[in-house]
């Protein structure tokens, strides 16, 4: 292996490292903000960043012709996926939905190849329904805990759908310019609507939560961390490692959202949890290897 392509899987590793806190970040800020808060304020922190960045090394204006692409992918990562995680995180441990997100990589590719007319393996189709399957009985079993709530499952696989096909738009994006000039588009475009957004719900939800250190430092995390900086290592690793290689980094994700729900939230993770996680990765990696084997590539990040 060459040494660009060591370098490039670590910056991969790191993107996903960053990735991995999203779960128990978002449930930290949850201790005193409001689920929509947590989704509309993301974007407004990472524009801190985006703005600035974006001036100072002057990007051109965002193409009109790719509006669309620009506008679903703002939907799905930065309004979707944000606000139905918050409320599932209000039913259930991030350890749970770590489980049922990590089918994510695997929904992704099954989007892109409908979205592209495209043909791959028999085996792509067995590994996806092995993956749903395992899944199901995750959710039904609760894991091997009572931390599950049949509705957090069904909101985590809406917000699983809305991130996979943001990310097919997304990946559309990354032709065009660089990857973190698409996520600095991304975030800017969210502003007229999430900064009314956050002033409102502020005003109606926040007068009797007090504000934890927890709580502030899970928010500006997902706001720097997971919506922002997590994508430059993402492509920046995709780039160097190339896109084959460094995303299959992304199948440590789950496993790292574990350790982290452990570690940080002090949530119980049991072997059958564990047991399932790897089983949903397995069943991910074999679609997405036989999707490869058509000469098919991929462009998936987690947040």
């Amino acid at each position: 292996m060459k040494h660009v392509e060591i370098v490039g899987l670590f910056y991969a590793f790191i993107g996903v490292l960053l990735f991995s806190l999203s779960l128990p970040m978002t449930k930290w800020a949850l201790e005193s903000f409001d689920p929509l808060f947590t989704a509309t304020a993301r974007p407004i922190i990472a524009s801190t960043i985006a703005i600035p960045l974006m001036i100072g090394l002057r990007v051109r204006r965002f193409p009109r012709e790719n509006l669309r692409a620009l506008i679903y992918t703002t939907l799905g990562g930065v309004l979707g996926w944000p606000i139905l995680i918050a409320f599932a995180l209000q039913r259930t441990t991030s350890a749970h939905i770590a489980i049922i997100a990590a089918i994510m990589p695997l929904t992704t590719a099954i989007i892109a190849v409908l979205h592209t007319n495209a043909k791959v393996t028999i085996q792509f189709w067995i590994a996806s329904t092995f993956g749903t399957i395992l899944l199901i009985l995750f959710a039904l079993t609760r894991g091997g805990g009572a931390d599950g709530d049949l509705r957090a499952d069904f909101l985590t696989l809406l917000a699983v759908l809305a991130s996979s096909y943001c990310y097919v738009e997304g990946a559309e994006l990354t032709k065009i310019m660089p990857g973190w000039q698409v996520i600095s588009w991304v975030v800017v475009a969210a502003l007229p609507v999430c900064v009314p957004a956050s002033i409102f719900i502020w005003a109606r939800t926040q007068r009797e939560r007090p504000v934890t250190s927890h709580a502030i430092f899970g928010l500006a995390a997902i706001g720097i961390s997971s919506m922002y900086l997590g994508f430059f290592a993402w492509y920046r690793g995709l780039r160097d490692a190339g896109t084959a290689h460094g995303s299959q980094v992304q199948q440590l994700q789950a496993i790292m959202t574990l350790g982290w729900s452990a570690l940080i939230l002090g949530e119980s993770v049991t072997l059958g949890m564990v047991l399932i996680a790897l089983g949903v990765i397995a069943c991910v990696l074999w679609a997405l290897t036989s999707r490869r084997q058509n000469g098919l590539q991929n462009n998936l990040v987690l947040s």
